[in-house]
């Protein structure tokens, strides 16, 4: 799922302006996004549009994982 979300990222921001890591807890992982400001504003979109629409592709993707995966996004 990591290289999914690298994928959708990298199609909005360039690749060398953003870090992404995992957490792994049982079931539960969740990926986050780390960059500069106006980056993170990027990604978030207008009204959290972008980002609404990464979080929904994931979902889309993992339906038959058996991890749920959460997607945040933080400032460095």
């Amino acid at each position: 799922m990591i290289e999914l979300v690298d994928f959708l990222v990298s199609q909005i921001i360039p690749k060398d302006s953003y870090e992404i890591v995992s957490f792994e807890d049982g079931n539960y992982c969740t990926i986050k996004i780390f960059g500069n400001k106006i980056d993170v504003a990027k990604i978030i979109g207008k009204f959290g549009r972008v980002i609404r629409s990464i979080r929904t592709i994931i979902r889309a993707a993992s339906q038959h994982s058996e991890k749920r995966y959460e997607v945040v996004i933080e400032e460095k």
